[in-house]
């Protein structure tokens, strides 16, 4: 009742019976009742033990040398926090992904390397380049707020351009928004960072360093909810500095922002003093603010800022609509007498939009002619469908500028909303004061120092922008980065070229075919759903060898069977039937009930039975059946989760559905509330299944396919900043829980899968990789080869070739074949030495016929002898071909690690020498015929029997071996 008398004084409701109730709109009662629980995220300390534990984890297990194959997508790029390059080398352009880590090219983007690999963290919130290109600081943490801006560990430092790096503090800073490198001392950093996300901590705002990151002051702080989410320096006197404190908060189904800590403030002595900038928005009235300060006329400032305050512009007007639609803010100053005077069809198209389902509006024009009703009810209806219908306007993003150095702001426009919290960045041309750019959905520009504005990109280019940098090597020449990767232009915007060579997708979901070579689907962060060959390598493959299937938010995907369907989605539920024959596309989304509420996940689940692909199962907050392939739906349970107030986020959502496919009908149910539900029955009954974490949030459900009453739970304390490991087993339909984490580092398990040949091996994927256990969970082990740490959302196992799958929210698929994994054996584990595999060979007679280019004089690569073998422990081996003598004709060393290994022995006796060959006039027919390079060439081992012998720590195992 107390939100509809605020309504009544935001829109000025002519209504007296309610006029003693109205309240003034008050953010602090919000905030209060947010934080009526105190949410402490889980201690760096803890974390950092966590991470080693990983790190002796990955050097212990046997299968560090088995390498996952990196499978793309590469076409559709991913989401970018940050481009910049070093002053002094304007060619060493660098981006940053909010999770794939940090690349460099030299060439324009023709290539690329990562200098983030391995690293604590994968998130990252920003990073800064000296001016030679050789020191680089970055900040973990994405600090764009999202449901998946991961936190980092703090602030990391290389001193040889990405080669090395090292922590330098702030491990509690979680989420860093800005770095800020003193043009004038390489020493001196300034640090904005944001604080943890989702829970309070006093580590945050505003850092300074003076001695290259070894030690860090607090400089600006306010309280445990406000972070500093950017910093700008004077470009001639850098003790001159504007810094954006933000107050936000977030839980799993809300966002709060602005507060009493948020506001601009501008120091003139380094940091040690501070002045508020009361031109500026402040409190509640300022939400994510960006900052630039002009390079070419340093009196000139801008602030980008996100007003969330009430906007009176909102009362009066409503340009978006025609003079003959009644809107909701033109209904909120209607009293019931001209309501009722209203054309009846404008009515009816008024009510059929905002009313509730459940109400006609011949009942509500009835009540009001007889006096039973009044225009607070019709409000309350209303709201009873939208409880936010009547929010006070915002004035959303607000362009400031400033021309005496800060001191003072103008408000030059409102530029509408582009989505503040999320972007509202604002980069200004080094060599025009007036060229100015805003990140929001769309990139908008203005030439005129704000006064007008127009798109800065054309309809080619993603949405969802994040960074802008201005390359100085040629004027009209900008990068942007937006959610869908690094664009860049070369004629001041007119047109755009995409990055399509790096594997940096945000995959969420996975599902594969049968098809021979088979192929992958991927739901992508903003970047829809894609269909790629598992055979794809990027860089050699063409990216346009996966193809987009679906748009938006990729959701959750599954592929029918027999080979045409594919369901897939976009966030919130957007269910669609794809057909790859292009004939028989529609809505797979289960339509509800008039006045029936329908709250769907951003990833809600879809399944198809193993018994038919015509039944599929769809989770909103009720669980959805269809036996038509998803064209009709029929509710087949309750509302399963524990139906809790939701914010600006859908919650008490199902995430996940598990069919048993050894019983029909025996279904399972997690939802994002902690709610665990089971039928035995196909939906006529329901149990509660609770594991010990009732309120932790469910990440996956898994029926056993070995025995008909286990099951596995995963859930994920993501949301509070509890990144510990959660996991269940319960082998009587979920009575009882037992926890399988065993070993496991406090890491979230995203998703917890069964092997399908051997019902004791099981694989998690973590937000930092993944494991494996070969005893039902009592130990796990690292199955990390070649993996960087990067958190894993889905995975699936390709029964025909034995491949599992899975989908990193950071660089899109991979893949590993599991044939040498299900390999290992107790007996295995105690050799101390032992080959495994050894083909024989066959000589070829192009042997030493190779042609070098013209350009090298390198050999091409030596054909070689193949051998795989395995080590008791870690240590260097040498790899020889004895002869029948008992010579050693050829040899190799090689680092052997702990478990299985893969080494070659080139088969090259000598190398070709390539000393220059005069010609020479032939005498006679044998010397025209004669090969000059016969002295030159390369030698090759010749046809035999050979032994192979390896010997790695005082122990020598050896195999017959043939080259024919």
């Amino acid at each position: 009742m107390k939100q509809l008398f605020l309504v009544g004084l935001a829109f000025g409701v002519a209504a007296t019976a309610f006029s003693q109730e109205i309240q003034p709109w008050d953010k602090k009662a919000e905030k209060a009742k947010f934080h009526s629980k105190k949410v402490v995220g889980m201690p760096a300390s803890q974390t950092a033990a966590s991470y080693a534990k990983r790190l002796q984890m990955e050097v212990d297990s046997p299968f560090s040398a088995l390498l996952w194959r990196n499978v793309g997508p590469e076409v559709q790029g991913g989401r970018v926090v940050m481009i910049n390059a070093p002053e002094n080398k304007p060619n060493q352009i660098y981006v940053a992904f909010a999770t794939g880590g940090l690349y460099r090219t030299e060439d324009d983007g023709q290539s690329w390397t990562s200098v983030w690999e391995n690293m604590p963290c994968f998130g990252i919130g920003d990073f800064a380049v000296s001016k030679d290109g050789q020191t680089i600081y970055v900040g973990g943490g994405e600090a764009n707020n999202q449901r998946t801006s991961y936190a980092g560990t703090g602030m990391y430092k290389s001193t040889d351009a990405g080669k090395t790096w090292q922590f330098v503090g702030l491990p509690e800073s979680h989420h860093v928004a800005r770095i800020i490198i003193d043009p004038k001392d390489e020493n001196t950093v300034w640090a904005a960072t944001m604080g943890h996300l989702y829970s309070e901590n006093p580590e945050r705002g505003l850092y300074k360093t003076t001695d290259g990151g070894k030690t860090w002051t607090q400089v600006l702080k306010k309280d445990d909810w406000t972070g500093c989410t950017d910093i700008q320096l004077d470009p001639k006197n850098s003790k001159i500095a504007i810094a954006a404190m933000y107050e936000r908060d977030r839980r799993a189904w809300n966002f709060l922002e602005s507060g009493e800590g948020s506001g601009m403030y501008r120091t003139e002595d380094g940091g040690k003093t501070w002045t508020p900038i009361t031109t500026l928005p402040s409190g509640e009235r300022c939400g994510r603010t960006g900052l630039a300060w002009s390079r070419s006329n340093a009196k000139v400032v801008y602030a980008f800022v996100e007003n969330p305050g009430k906007d009176e512009e909102w009362e009066d007007e409503d340009e978006r609509a025609p003079g003959d639609r009644l809107t909701l803010r033109r209904f909120a100053k209607l009293d019931a007498d001209v309501f009722m005077d209203i054309d009846k069809d404008v009515l009816k198209s008024f009510w059929n939009t905002y009313g509730p389902r459940d109400s006609k509006l011949e009942d509500v024009l009835k009540g009001l002619k007889d006096k039973k009703m009044t225009m607070v009810d019709v409000h309350m209806l209303i709201e009873k469908r939208n409880p936010k219908a009547f929010d006070p306007g915002q004035n959303n993003d607000e362009i400031y500028r400033s021309t005496d150095g800060g001191k003072t702001f103008q408000r030059m426009r409102k530029v509408g909303e582009l989505g503040g919290y999320y972007y509202d960045r604002v980069f200004v041309n080094p060599t025009d004061e007036n060229d100015l750019w805003l990140t929001g959905v769309p990139l908008i520009r203005s030439r005129d120092g704000g006064k007008t504005w127009t798109q800065g990109t054309n309809g080619r280019v993603h949405v969802d922008y994040h960074a802008v940098y201005f390359d100085p090597r040629s004027k009209g020449t900008i990068w942007v980065g937006n959610d869908g990767g690094a664009y860049f232009t070369r004629n001041d915007g007119e047109s755009w070229d995409h990055i399509e060579n790096l594997s940096v997708g945000q995959s969420t979901t996975l599902a594969v075919d049968d098809a021979s070579p088979y192929n992958i689907y991927t739901g992508l962060q903003d970047n829809g759903t894609e269909m790629g060959p598992s055979t794809y390598t990027p860089g050699r493959s063409r990216p346009d060898q996966w193809q987009a299937i679906g748009g938006g938010d990729g959701s959750a995907v599954a592929v029918d069977p027999r080979g045409d369907l594919v369901f897939v989605a976009s966030q919130f539920g957007a269910h669609q039937a794809h057909s790859l024959k292009g004939d028989q596309n529609y809505s797979a989304r289960p339509r509800t009930a008039r006045g029936e509420e329908a709250r769907a996940n951003w990833v809600s689940p879809i399944i198809i039975s193993s018994f038919h692909p015509d039944i599929v199962y769809v989770g909103f907050n009720k669980l959805y059946r269809s036996f038509d392939s998803g064209r009709n739906y029929t509710a087949i349970s309750p509302d399963l989760t524990r139906e809790k107030p939701d914010g600006d986020v859908p919650y008490s959502t199902l995430k996940d559905i598990s069919e048993s496919p050894i019983r029909f009908g025996l279904i399972y149910c997690g939802a994002d509330d902690g709610r665990v539900t089971m039928t035995p029955d196909g939906g006529f009954t329901w149990k509660d299944i609770p594991t010990p974490e009732p309120d932790k949030w469910v990440s996956r459900i898994v029926a056993s396919r070995w025995d008909e009453g286990t099951v596995y739970c995963s859930q994920s304390g993501y949301r509070e900043d509890d990144w510990s490991a959660y996991l269940w087993k319960s082998t009587d339909f979920g009575k009882t829980w037992t926890s399988i984490v065993g070993n496991l580092p406090a890491e979230t398990i995203n998703v917890v899968r069964e092997d399908p040949k051997n019902k004791d091996i099981l694989y998690v994927g973590t937000d930092m990789g993944v494991f494996i256990t070969f005893d039902g969970g009592k130990t796990w082990e690292a199955l990390q080869g070649g993996l960087s740490h990067l958190p894993v959302h889905d995975m699936v196992i390709q029964e025909r070739e034995d491949d599992l799958v899975i989908a990193t929210h950071a660089r899109g698929c991979y893949v590993l074949n599991l044939k040498m994994v299900r390999s290992i054996t107790p007996d295995l584990r105690k050799e101390d030495l032992k080959i495994l595999s050894l083909s024989d060979g066959i000589r070829s007679s192009s042997w030493g016929y190779e042609r070098r280019p013209e350009y090298s004089s390198e050999m091409p690569k030596s054909p070689t002898a193949k051998i795989s073998f395995f080590a008791g422990q870690a240590g260097k081996a040498k790899l020889e071909i004895v002869d029948k003598d008992g010579k050693s004709v050829l040899s190799t060393d090689m680092t052997c690690v702990k478990g299985f290994n893969f080494g070659e022995i080139p088969l090259r006796l000598s190398d070709e020498k390539f000393d220059d060959i005069k010609p020479t006039k032939p005498k006679t027919g044998a010397d025209a015929v004669k090969d000059p390079f016969e002295a030159n060439r390369a030698k090759y081992l010749a046809a035999g029997t050979y032994k192979v012998v390896i010997t790695l720590n005082g122990k020598k195992v050896e195999k017959e071996w043939k080259l024919e």
